[in-house]
C-alpha cells in the first residue's frame, strides 16, 4: 500500500478540524513533561478546543487552499495544533495561561477567523476575554442603572412617613 494512501486518512481529518474551526492555533510542545501535557489536554478537551500532534507536512498539505495556509512557514519542528470551533479565543487563551507555568510550551502562530497572528499577537488575542465573560459584563453593566434606580425610589419610599390608614 503506497505511503500516500495511508496518510490520506490523517489528511481527511485534519481538514475536516480545519473546516469547522473558527481559529487554530500552533505551538512547540517539545520539553513538555506526560504529567503537564495530560493536563494541559484536559483543560483544552473541557473548553471545546480539539489538540492534536501531526506531522508539518500533513498540516501542510491539508491547510492548503484555506485561510490557515497563513502559518505554513511556522511549521517546523515539532507541532501541536489547537482547533477552537465556538469560542475562537479559547486556544490561545488556555495555551498563553498554560505556557506561564509550563516553560517549555511556546505558541508559535496562529490563525483566528481569517487572519494570521504571530507569536506576541496570539498573546493579545489569549489576554481578550471569553464570549460568555464579555455577555457576563454586558448584562452586569446592562442591569446596573435599572438596580441603582430601584435602590433609590426604595430609599425615597423608606423616608416618606407612612400615611394613616383611610377607614
Amino acid at each position: 500500500m503506497p505511503k500516500v494512501e495511508i496518510k490520506q486518512p490523517i489528511v481527511d481529518e485534519i481538514k475536516k478540524n480545519a473546516e469547522k474551526a473558527s481559529s487554530v492555533v500552533v505551538a512547540n510542545y517539545c520539553g513538555l513533561t506526560v504529567e503537564e501535557d495530560t493536563k494541559l489536554r484536559k483543560e483544552l478537551r473541557e473548553a471545546g478546543v480539539v489538540y492534536k500532534v501531526y506531522k508539518n507536512t500533513l498540516l501542510k498539505r491539508a491547510f492548503e487552499g484555506t485561510d490557515f495556509a497563513q502559518v505554513d512557514d511556522s511549521l517546523e519542528g515539532p507541532t501541536a495544533v489547537a482547533f477552537s470551533y465556538e469560542d475562537a479565543t479559547a486556544a490561545a487563551r488556555i495555551l498563553s495561561k498554560f505556557a506561564k507555568d509550563a516553560k517549555a510550551l511556546e505558541i508559535k502562530c496562529g490563525v483566528v477567523s481569517g487572519t494570521y497572528y504571530d507569536a506576541k499577537g496570539m498573546a493579545v488575542i489569549a489576554s481578550i476575554p471569553s464570549r460568555d465573560e464579555l455577555l457576563g459584563r454586558l448584562l452586569g453593566s446592562m442591569q446596573s442603572p435599572i438596580t441603582n434606580f430601584a435602590r433609590v425610589l426604595k430609599q425615597i419610599a423608606d423616608k416618606q412617613p407612612e400615611a394613616p390608614a383611610a377607614e
